[in-house]
């Protein structure tokens, strides 16, 4: 068996377009384009192109794109104090702060500081605790790609056996919280499970975000089942002193058992902004009390 390739960058174009194309009826409404400020604190070289490629993405999609760029030194009292001037501008409709911070920052602190109505990464408690209770929510944009990806490729995931391995704040746990909503069978395993490749084995859905390089392999897929590899990890080339990007799941190997994969890189990655421009139209729209566009 050959397993599908599940495009996730073909999928964030058109999400990308169906966002675009939903803007203009927002602007009519409102008189204003949907609004994402993010913020960058530092210098982190992976951080300032991930804000670039963000800033680009939202220009693109026809919203306004406000950025604020802060020096490392930045005290929390200022962070959070521009934190709280964005969610007094009505102007602004989706509020990011990039992380990681510098150490002398809580980040759980800044998080909290920020309105849940714009909180466009769905990391805060209120947009958590909505999720878990099945209310609607701001849900973090990875876990919400994976989901999407999934529903493309195999319609109805009720009564599907899932298995998430991870446990984080932004994708294990959310993700899990995602399959419960969508009626599946969800066990949470991590990388001190107990015969995890058994556990793994069982599942018509793997999703790994456990961030441990082609942790996964092969042996432990399911005949048929369906992957979705959120690790992005960079290893040692085989070139001399060049660096590829791998997945947590070893690819070519569960590539020759599952029924369908995402691929790394051009999976998951690719969901994420895609998915902050439909959280920031979404939230856009529910800070007016407007219905979210359909499609989205």
């Amino acid at each position: 068996m050959t397993a599908e390739i599940i495009n996730g960058k073909a999928f964030a174009e058109g999400l990308r377009e169906r966002v675009a194309a939903a803007v203009p009826e927002f602007h009519s409404a409102s008189g204003r384009a949907p609004g994402l400020a993010v913020v960058l604190v530092g210098e982190d070289p992976a951080s300032q192109v991930y804000v670039r490629s963000k800033g680009k993405a939202t220009v693109a999609a026809g919203m306004q794109s406000i950025e604020h760029r802060l020096p490392p030194s930045v005290s929390q009292d200022e962070l959070i104090a521009l934190v709280a001037a964005l969610n007094a501008d009505d102007m602004v409709d989706g509020i990011l702060v990039q992380l990681p911070l510098p150490p002398q920052i809580d980040e759980k602190a800044v998080i909290a500081a920020i309105d849940p109505a714009k909180d466009v990464d769905g990391f805060h408690v209120v947009n958590a605790g909505r999720l878990a209770v099945g209310e609607d929510a701001l849900v973090p944009c990875t876990p919400l790609g994976c989901l999407m990806l999934l529903k493309d490729k195999l319609g109805d995931l009720s009564g599907l056996d899932a298995v998430v391995i991870g446990r984080s704040n932004i994708v294990g746990k959310p993700m899990a919280q995602l399959l419960i909503k969508e009626s599946c069978t969800v066990t949470v395993a991590h990388s001190r499970t107990k015969d995890l490749s058994d556990v793994v084995r069982r599942a018509d859905i793997v999703v790994a975000a456990v961030g441990r390089p082609e942790m996964v392999r092969g042996g432990w897929i399911k005949p048929g089942a369906t992957v979705i590899d959120v690790g992005i990890n960079r290893v040692p080339s085989t070139e001399p002193g060049k660096t590829r990007l791998v997945g947590d799941v070893a690819y070519a190997e569960a590539a020759e058992v599952a029924g369908a994969i995402t691929p790394v890189p051009g999976g998951v990655g690719p969901m994420t902004i895609a998915v902050l421009l439909r959280n920031t139209l979404v939230a856009a729209h529910a800070r007016l009390g407007l219905a979210a566009p359909e499609g989205l």
